[in-house]
């Protein structure tokens, strides 16, 4: 394979040669998705112009054009709440989760003892994010919250957020800026349990920095303030935007609306409206990646 690769690539340009490299490198996830997600793709566009009954021969599918399309906006009492719901949440969490998981790269790419078990650490809830450990660790948080808001610690929790807000507030930060740090303060565990990938993303970007900008930046004088926002922020700048979009699907891949389609579907056995809530959501999701990614773009710095 590395033979072929070297022989396609002797008469090539290099933008040809990365262009081919750049290909072979999606080649199996194109490979994947044209074998595995075409068909249910198609399948669930099909269902979601129709109707679908079950009867003894099987399932019965009639066209019914975009009336489920028009009950999920209009006549479902549920979909446009929950859409709203997790569209407003990612507007918050996304850029809590992204300067938070840059704050902690900087920090964890310093030298300081036990540094790879910090960084251990913050990795550590990918791992507790997936499987049976999921569904313990969301059961016993959401009891552990109830617990917490019926007892003595939530009247705790709630003034120390009333006091914070108060510091800010008489420091003349505006009302609107108060009340979005204060509610990062009360999503503190939702944010940290989301940015072990991003933490590792950009601790890997900040790693391949030359260290020799950073010597020559402190040879004229500059302080650490100064070399983060000229030379860290302006490099890794190209991984805040990998990590914006990572969020944004990671953000829209569990929440109330993924679970409303779900029970629409499995539970309802309603598959038309079903498919036609996800493809809403997708296009939700598609339209909001778009945007940002458009205008983050703007502001990448790319070395050459």
């Amino acid at each position: 394979m590395k033979r072929i690769v070297k022989l396609g690539m002797k008469h090539r340009t290099y933008a040809e040669q990365k262009a081919l490299l750049g290909f072979l490198f999606v080649l199996p996830w194109l490979l994947g998705f044209i074998l595995f997600f075409i068909i249910p793709l198609v399948n669930s566009f099909r269902y979601s112009l129709s109707k679908i009954e079950a009867n003894s021969s099987g399932i019965k599918i009639s066209y019914i054009g975009f009336e489920n399309y028009i009950n999920a906006l209009t006549v479902n009492t549920s979909f446009n709440r929950t859409l709203t719901e997790a569209i407003l949440n990612m507007v918050v969490n996304v850029p809590l989760i992204v300067i938070f998981s840059l704050f902690l790269a900087v920090l964890l790419n310093q030298k300081f003892i036990g540094r790879s078990i910090a960084r251990s650490i913050f990795f550590l809830p990918v791992i507790l994010a997936s499987g049976v450990i999921m569904t313990l660790e969301t059961s016993s948080l959401v009891q552990a919250v109830n617990d917490q808001n019926q007892g003595s610690g939530g009247a705790i929790h709630a003034l120390g957020a009333y006091e914070l807000a108060g510091l800010m507030m008489d420091a003349g930060v505006s009302e609107s800026v108060v009340d979005y740090l204060t509610g990062a303060v009360e999503r503190i565990y939702q944010i940290v349990s989301q940015s072990g990938v991003q933490i590792l993303i950009f601790l890997a970007g900040i790693q391949t920095i030359s260290p020799q900008l950073y010597e020559a930046s402190k040879m004229e004088g500059a302080t650490g303030y100064e070399a983060f926002w000229k030379i860290t922020f302006p490099m890794v700048s190209p991984l805040i935007l990998v990590n914006m979009i990572y969020t944004i699907i990671d953000s829209f891949s569990r929440n109330g609306m993924t679970d409303l389609i779900k029970e629409t579907g499995f539970t309802n056995f309603d598959f038309g409206l079903s498919s036609a809530m996800a493809w809403l959501y997708f296009a939700s999701i598609m339209l909001i990646l778009l945007v940002s990614s458009y205008i983050v773009s703007k502001k990448v710095f790319y070395q050459e």
